[in-house]
């Protein structure tokens, strides 16, 4: 079954909250992309939640602009799971995940809304 960390972060106040989920509670967010909106009450805070990102169990971080659940090689130039510090013109191929949730996927960041 799945289970997930869900972060969730409020740009009011400046705090994050930590959740755990499990088993019937994260069954709705299987499936679910990054940049959907979610209801609070699914994850037991008020409000709705939009999905912002993750990473899976070995740390690998989820990109909005691969497609699907899978792990991919992608050639990048600059934002999610790229170092600001390799350099200007640099590009580098590196490991990421997809922006879809899977069973794989252990932190999921949202941003209440």
């Amino acid at each position: 079954m799945a289970s997930f960390k869900v972060v969730i972060a409020d740009p009011k106040s400046g705090k994050s909250q930590s959740l755990e989920i499990k088993d019937q509670q994260a069954q709705p967010l299987l499936g679910m992309r990054i940049g959907e909106e979610v209801d609070g009450s699914l994850l037991g805070v008020e409000g709705k939640v939009r999905i912002t990102g993750g990473s899976d169990r070995a740390g690998f971080p989820m990109r909005s602009d691969v497609m699907g659940g899978v792990k991919k090689y992608v050639l990048m130039t600059r934002g999610t799971g790229f170092r600001k510090d390799a350099g200007e013109g640099k590009k580098k191929r590196k490991l990421v995940r997809g922006n879809t949730i899977t069973d794989e996927i252990y932190q999921i960041n949202a941003l209440s809304i």
